[in-house]
């Protein structure tokens, strides 16, 4: 599949200016668990950064909407498959998350279709978790948000990520002493780093 009849049927890709590589992107407000954390003060979801700033741009909405109805299109893991195919990193929802079992199912199709790719998923959505008869790809690591700021790491998942507003001991996000970028840093992508802790914006 040509990537431009790929970026047709899925949307396209998104480029966070932040990150070191392409991601998709869908509409913070079609979060089931993030929509009800944003209502509760002391979550990393009150006071959202995907409902804010260029987000809700008129044709940022507009381009996030068509890639949360693109997730049923029949062709939408050829098409991204096809998009993704080459990236050595590729990032999961900077905005948004996973909707159904079934579309993290199709994630996981993606995944084994790009070997060669390196994926971080970034979640709150923990119902769909561990994925019935499903492994977990192996070039692609979930990490599962904490859902309050300041706490720390539960058992039920092997990696994670959490809000701070004092960082502890281990793995800090280099980024707001590198400009909000990356940079060299994988630490999100690195099975080897059980936690990333994010200063709070």
């Amino acid at each position: 599949m040509l990537k431009k009849e790929a970026s047709a049927i899925t949307g396209g890709l998104s480029r966070p200016s932040k990150m070191p590589c392409p991601g998709i992107s869908l509409p913070a407000s079609s979060c089931q668990t993030g929509q009800k954390l944003a209502r509760c003060p002391g979550t990393p979801c009150h006071g959202c950064y995907a409902l804010k700033g260029m987000y809700r741009f008129p044709n940022v909405q507009a381009a996030l909407a068509r890639r949360l109805e693109a997730l049923a299109h029949p062709a939408w893991v050829q098409a991204m498959t096809a998009l993704i195919a080459g990236h050595e990193y590729f990032r999961w929802h900077d905005s948004g998350d996973v909707q159904s079992s079934w579309h993290l199912k199709q994630i996981f199709e993606v995944c084994n279709n790009t070997p060669e790719t390196s994926h971080w998923l970034p979640t709150q959505e923990r119902q769909y978790l561990p994925l019935p008869g499903s492994s977990v790809p192996s070039n692609l690591l979930i990490r599962l948000s904490n859902a309050k700021i300041d706490t720390k790491p539960g058992q039920a998942w092997s990696h994670w990520s959490t809000v701070v507003t004092k960082p502890r001991a281990g793995h800090v996000c280099p980024a707001p002493k590198q400009g909000g970028k990356c940079k060299s840093c994988r630490a999100c992508w690195d099975k080897k780093v059980h936690e990333v802790q994010y200063l709070k914006h």
